[in-house]
């Protein structure tokens, strides 16, 4: 009576021993079947099952191996859940007689009468066995067919391109090896054509520069034919010019030539890209230098001394590295006279020089100064313009001064040659001059707010440009204090020096400011006075002085009084004047 519960325990350890082995099952098929042997054998040693005959231990390490293939199996799924369901059936059908069978053999040793039907269990349990038999042949039978569809895969994988049945057929075989060595052969022909990817690489560079160059050559050719028109053109005109009896002056003749030809010349981009640079020969280089010079210098002669006052003036402004862009040259055309009905042959040269000198080229100061000169006299102002608009003359402060000596003389222009004495001042510097400018077209505001932002001026240069430009409103910019700042110009500084001018316009200029200051209303004069820390108190008791000199008694008592107002001040002065002005004061 005791092996059944023996058997039971057994059961119960087995079910849950089986478990812990679930991590070994993995890898491939045959790494999965090797480890479900061993676990087989594991079980049966630590179960202590039995060789030979059924019994329920063996069964339970059977049943968890089929739930461990049926997990690992795909195709066959279905039906070895079929297989394991009967043959769990029958495990329990034979659990079921076996326990009937103990029940009845424990009947029959009880009561010693039920031999019958212990025969009938053992009919039952021979049966039990028989189905078992049964199961396993199927069993056995369904892992060969799961060994050969595996092998079958595996063959699928043998030689790429072919399948299962031809992978079996020489013939098929020996076709195959000839079309992969007739490819073998194919892929190192064309591998002996090939170079590295470095020559390729230098290879393709070559080629690209040889593009660009061919590409910039094209250009070139473009350009050079167009060129050619152009000066074809230029020289049929000026041979018809020369028979011509209207006499159009050269630089307007040039300009309306180049025009026309680029209106005829349609979309062509490379007339319309045409300029007067293309119209300068290039400079000599090498060898023939000298001798390229040489004749230059002799065709300019000869153009000179025939009076051919215009082509000669083109020739020297194109002259090789400006070897006649000089002032003897201009000494040369300013010598001599043209003939009637001909514009001057200096002005020839100077329009000349505008023409082929590109903008930024600036030609020398010397001669910039003469040709703005020689321009500002004959009423060309906007040669002038031009020439300072596109930077084509050397600035200086001389070219300045003589721009701002013709608008003092010229007031018809004077705005004009003014803004353009700005623009030379600024360009060199000269700070002071350039707010001066400003400040004679009437810019007030913005000659103070330069001044206020130029660090290079000091309070005497302001003085400066205030004296020479007086204006009530300029002087009011200087002395006020601009967003928390301190003024530009000191009160008692611009007072005091104003006041000590022999000139009445700049004394009546600082008696303004006072009268300003103190009708603006009580302690704003005190205010200005106490915030002026670069003014000392004998300053302002000299600018009381003055005051009362230039016979504005009122305002020297407002400033004396401002003065004795102050904790600690009792004497302005030992003298007589100070005692004069103490009786102002008491009057």
């Amino acid at each position: 009576m005791s092996e059944p519960q023996n058997s039971s325990s057994s059961s119960s350890r087995a079910e849950e021993r089986s478990p812990t082995n679930e991590g070994t099952f993995s890898g491939n098929d045959g790494e999965f079947f090797r480890c479900l042997e061993e676990f087989i054998e594991q079980e049966k040693r630590y179960l202590k099952c039995p060789e030979e005959g059924p019994h329920e231990l063996r069964y339970v390490i059977y049943r968890h191996v089929f739930n461990k293939v049926i997990g690992r199996a795909t195709a066959y799924r279905r039906l070895l859940l079929a297989v394991k369901t009967e043959y769990d059936d029958v495990i329990g059908a034979l659990q079921r007689t076996e326990d009937e069978a103990r029940t009845a053999l424990r009947t029959v040793v009880a009561s010693k009468s039920h031999s019958t039907s212990l025969m009938t269990c053992q009919r039952r349990a021979a049966h039990m066995r028989d189905r078992i038999c049964v199961l396993r042949r199927e069993t056995a039978e369904l892992q060969e067919e799961m060994k050969r569809q595996k092998l079958s895969e595996g063959q699928r994988t043998w030689i790429p391109g072919l399948t299962v049945a031809e992978s079996e057929d020489p013939e098929a075989l020996d076709r195959h090896l000839k079309h992969l060595e007739s490819q073998r052969a194919a892929l190192l022909d064309w591998k002996s054509h090939c170079v590295s990817l470095e020559v390729k690489a230098e290879l393709d560079a070559k080629l690209q520069a040889a593009e660009d160059h061919k590409d910039q050559l094209s250009s070139k050719n473009r350009r050079l034919k167009v060129l050619y028109k152009l000066l074809s053109l230029l020289s049929d005109r000026l041979s018809s010019r020369e028979h011509g009896k209207q006499q159009v002056p050269l630089e307007e003749f040039l300009e309306s030539t180049v025009e026309n030809f680029r209106q005829t010349s349609g979309m062509d981009d490379d007339a319309h890209n045409i300029d007067a640079k293309l119209f300068e020969h290039e400079e000599p280089t090498g060898v023939d230098e000298s001798k390229h010079l040489e004749d230059y210098l002799d065709r300019f002669i000869e153009l000179f001394d025939s009076a051919q006052y215009e082509e000669a003036a083109l020739l020297a402004a194109r002259s090789p590295r400006g070897v006649l862009r000089n002032l003897d040259t201009m000494e040369m055309f300013k010598g001599v006279k043209a003939p009637p009905g001909s514009p001057p042959p200096l002005v020839l040269f100077f329009q000349a020089l505008l023409i082929t000198v590109p903008a930024g080229g600036e030609l020398p100061a010397g001669l910039s100064l003469q040709l703005v000169c020689c321009f500002l006299q004959r009423g060309a102002t906007q040669l002038v313009t031009h020439a300072v608009s596109n930077n084509k003359l050397s600035f200086s402060e001389d070219l300045g001064d003589l721009l701002t000596e013709h608008a003092q003389k010229n007031p018809r222009v004077a705005d004009v040659c003014l803004a353009l004495a700005t623009v030379v001042y600024e360009a060199c510097g000269t700070d002071r001059k350039t707010a001066l400018s400003m400040c004679r077209r009437g810019l007030i505001h913005s000659a103070a707010n330069f001044m206020d932002h130029c660090k290079e001026l000091t309070a005497e240069d302001c003085m400066w440009v205030l004296c020479l430009s007086p204006s009530l409103s300029l002087l009011q910019l200087l002395t006020e204090p601009q967003q928390g700042r301190a003024a530009i110009l000191s009160v008692g500084v611009a007072c005091s020096t104003l006041l000590s001018d022999p000139q009445q316009q700049q004394q009546q200029l600082a008696l303004q400011l006072l009268d300003i200051l103190v009708s603006r209303g009580p302690g704003v004069l005190e205010e200005a006075i106490l915030q002026d820390s670069s003014s000392s108190l004998d300053l302002w008791t000299n600018v009381a002085s003055l005051c009362s000199e230039l016979n504005r008694a009122d305002l020297s008592r407002a400033v004396l009084a401002v003065l004795l107002g102050q904790s600690g001040t009792s004497v302005l002065s030992p003298d007589l004047e100070g005692a004069r002005l103490m009786e102002h004061v008491f009057f």
